[in-house]
């Protein structure tokens, strides 16, 4: 499947930035789901940008309640690096059981947590509707791709990505997209980095705005989060 690549569109003479485009509030009630978001490996879930993003996903797909937490290693306001993966899984897990409800269960994570919500929702305890991937840390720290996650996966997946992200270039991840026996779709914003931020330069030349960008992203995962949850 192709990826969407929506460009946001160019900002008037004047440069004023066009209004966001309004929030998804179309979902009857069976489908508001209650979505469970994951930090990245630098961050804790009380970041901007993950108290932004969290934002912007509640309002757009209605939901019940979107679950954030932080990962042991991030507790007591100590950075420290974090350990593997699989090692998070259970705890992660844990958050998930205690958010469950009679709603639809959503997974989303940005970057390191995305690839452990992958992980958590393979689990035979928990029953996930859709799991939406933020910045997909598909490269290792040694350049290896890093697929064998998803190749296992089940359940509908949502990746968002930066056409700029080092940490994953689109032509592995499409070559990754194929050989996956779940639903995939891949959106694309354009310019963005590994945390969507598009540089002030690309924004000049090509008229994309960063606010639009990522508000035409959530509406994509908006779109694909009702689609799921409709086909389960």
């Amino acid at each position: 499947m192709a990826p969407k690549r929506r460009r946001a569109r160019a900002a008037d003479e004047s440069s004023t930035p066009p209004p966001p485009p309004p929030p998804l509030r179309t979902a009857p009630s069976h489908l508001q789901p209650v979505v469970v978001f994951a930090h990245g490996a630098g961050a804790p879930s009380s970041s901007d940008w993950m108290v932004h993003w969290k934002d912007m996903v509640k309002d757009a797909l209605n939901a019940i309640e979107v679950v954030t937490f932080d990962y042991p290693y991030m507790s007591g306001g100590k950075r420290r690096a974090p350990p593997k993966a699989e090692k998070l899984v259970d705890h992660h897990l844990g958050v998930v059981k205690d958010a469950v409800a009679e709603h639809p269960l959503v997974l989303m994570g940005k970057s390191m947590g995305s690839r452990v919500s992958c992980m958590v929702s393979d689990s035979d305890d928990i029953i996930v509707s859709a799991v939406i991937c933020l910045g997909y840390p598909l490269k290792g720290v040694n350049g290896a791709v890093r697929d064998e996650t998803l190749l296992k996966l089940k359940i509908p997946t949502m990746f968002v990505q930066g056409s700029k992200d080092g940490l994953c270039p689109l032509d592995k991840l499409e070559s990754t997209r194929k050989k996956m026996n779940c639903k995939n779709e891949l959106y694309v914003i354009d310019g963005g980095d590994h945390s969507f931020k598009i540089g002030k330069k690309y924004q000049e030349s090509t008229g994309v705005n960063q606010q639009v960008a990522e508000m035409e992203a959530v509406k994509a995962i908006a779109e694909f989060v009702q689609n799921s949850i409709a086909g389960t």
